[in-house]
């Protein structure tokens, strides 16, 4: 019987590449003539294959041209509304979880733009649009809620004033922090250590020199993706390497079996000595005809018993 084939299962998180290979491979590229008429085509293509980061990029424009529209008084609305600060985290924790990041202060948000499109889309591009969007709401949520119970925790004790509940806290800040530092995995050696060493680094000196609770945010999300950056690649390499073992075992050519030797033949006893008629009891229903083949040999034997004209003369 055939072994069943294991259905194959790629995961991105153990899907290493290295650093230099692909700057050289981007420096070779970029080498080629025609340097501008090829940018296009591959910008597309990227764009193509992070379709959920063109989306959100998209989104962030929408809704900061939607503020450029109103008056000073409605942006104010619609930023309270949409921020995760205390208050609506304790009346409205769903609805300003999802809008909080959908929501940009200030000028044209150029760099987050950018930012999104290039490195978020090359995120979405290693991990897939449905890994990619779960890491950043990770990020986004988890980073946010460890955020407002610092709040909670620093109001409580009067460490800072009552009004900081109120803050407006819109951005994509924690989960692109969040998908950042998960980004190490994808490297090997020692580029994925300098990587999150120098994320940890510079945010970390950020909440030493100045700290607010949106460097506080930071960190927070930047700690999760490297969790879940860690716990996935783990899991995924353990469940690789259990994979391979079990196709290992089942590849392997099994021994022949020789069923003769297993399972001996009796030997055939010889029926026809007069040895076995002699050892073979005779049974109730063979009792009677053995009994009566006696006789009738003891009467063939018996001369007085034959007629007279069968006798000899």
């Amino acid at each position: 019987m055939v072994a069943p084939t294991l259905r194959r299962i790629h995961s991105p998180w153990t899907q290493t590449v290295d650093l230099g290979d692909e700057l050289r491979a981007v420096w070779s590229w970029a080498r080629r003539p025609h340097l501008l008429r090829r940018l296009l085509p591959e910008l597309r293509q990227h764009l193509s294959g992070a379709p959920a980061s063109t989306a959100y990029a998209f989104t962030l424009f929408v809704t900061w041209w939607t503020l450029r529209g109103v008056g000073d008084s409605v942006e104010r609305r619609l930023i309270f509304s949409a921020s995760t600060n205390l208050y609506n985290m304790q009346h409205n924790p769903i609805q300003v979880l999802v809008a909080s990041a959908f929501w940009t202060q200030g000028q044209f948000p150029w760099v987050t733009i950018a930012e999104i499109l290039v490195v978020m889309g090359f995120a979405e591009r290693w991990l897939g649009t449905s890994r990619w969007i779960l890491l950043f709401a990770t990020g986004h949520i988890g980073a946010t809620l460890l955020t407002v119970t610092a709040i909670d925790h620093a109001i409580d004790h009067h460490v800072i004033p009552v009004r900081v509940q109120y803050a407006a806290d819109v951005g994509t800040s924690y989960g692109f922090t969040a998908v950042l530092a998960a980004m190490a995995f994808h490297f090997r050696g020692v580029v994925r250590a300098l990587w999150a060493g120098v994320i940890v680094a510079v945010l970390g000196s950020a909440l030493l020199i100045g700290p607010t609770f949106t460097d506080y945010g930071h960190m927070c999300a930047a700690l999760i993706g490297l969790a879940v950056g860690l716990v996935a690649s783990t899991l995924w390499r353990r469940i690789e390497h259990l994979r391979a073992e079990r196709e290992a075992t089942s590849a392997a050519p099994r021994p022949a079996t020789n069923p003769l030797a297993t399972h001996p033949i009796p030997m055939a006893a010889d029926h026809t000595g007069p040895s076995f008629l002699a050892a073979q009891p005779l049974s109730g229903s063979d009792g009677g005809s053995e009994t009566a083949l006696h006789h009738a040999d003891d009467r063939f034997d018996d001369a007085s018993s034959d007629r007279a004209e069968h006798r000899h003369q």
